[in-house]
């Protein structure tokens, strides 16, 4: 039963490097865990990953020892579990709305006595009841981590309160979505979202808590200034388009012709 490396870095003040993928191919995961990535984050909330499928990835992501992120889709506790007795490392819940909502993220997510998540220690995370009760709830509550998305003007009123919420691990801020919410999508450096990431690093750090958001090359520093930990750096499907556009560019001055259907 492996230690998580994104705890471990966030008890110890460290900035976390996890990065997405938005294909279904284990073979990403073992490239991107080769680089060293802390962690790569999968998502069942807008891309159709079926259990099997995110079986594969998890797998992938633990052989190199590397934590293993889902963001979930919200059907009910049923979507938040599946992927931890998967052995995912960690849950991503888009669109916490409140500290009450936080407070039910942990309630089904943490086992006594943070929460009462539902108890099966029949599958991955539990080793298929090879280990005891007590050995197996420690283990989850200490080495899974659990991350809420700030993207709503709603929850940015409430970001003190939801930050206080014991068994939340870290805020992440989504700019796309909360551009989107204050009616300027796209603008995800508007003074409107740089006001709300603000106020979420103020409020992490006044409770203790971890916080993060995709960053870029551009604008790293900054945020790492004002405390952000759980960094996303980077997407697959970001970096192939730029590989390829750049063989395109190469080799269309060379006499290949490429012709751009859509």
């Amino acid at each position: 039963m492996c230690s998580s490396r994104v705890r471990m870095r966030l008890r110890r003040k460290q900035p976390v490097a996890c990065t997405k993928i938005n294909t279904h191919d284990p073979a990403v995961v073992d490239l991107i865990g080769l680089t060293g990535f802390d962690c790569v984050w999968m998502c069942c909330e807008h891309v159709p990953l079926d259990a099997d499928r995110l079986a594969l990835l998890i797998r992938a992501a633990s052989q190199h020892r590397m934590d293993s992120l889902v963001r979930v889709a919200r059907f009910g506790y049923s979507s938040y579990i599946h992927p931890l007795e998967l052995g995912a490392t960690g849950i991503m819940v888009p669109h916490c709305m409140s500290a009450a909502d936080a407070r039910e993220v942990v309630k089904m997510t943490r086992f006594h006595p943070l929460g009462r998540r539902a108890l099966d220690g029949g599958n991955a995370d539990g080793r298929y009841c090879t280990v005891s009760v007590p050995e197996y709830l420690q283990h989850a509550n200490d080495n899974t981590f659990v991350v809420v998305q700030i993207e709503d003007p709603e929850a940015a009123e409430q970001v003190d309160e939801i930050a206080a919420v014991d068994g939340v691990d870290a805020l992440f801020v989504g700019p796309g979505d909360l551009a989107h919410a204050l009616g300027i999508p796209g603008q995800i450096e508007a003074p409107a979202v740089q006001k709300v990431i603000e106020c979420v690093a103020l409020a992490c750090e006044k409770r203790g808590r971890a916080w993060g958001l995709p960053v870029n090359a551009e604008n790293v520093e900054r945020y790492l200034e004002m405390g952000a930990l759980f960094c996303n750096v980077g997407a697959d499907v970001l970096g192939l388009q730029v590989y390829y556009s750049e063989i395109r560019a190469r080799f269309s001055k060379l006499g290949f012709e490429f012709d751009r259907m859509v």
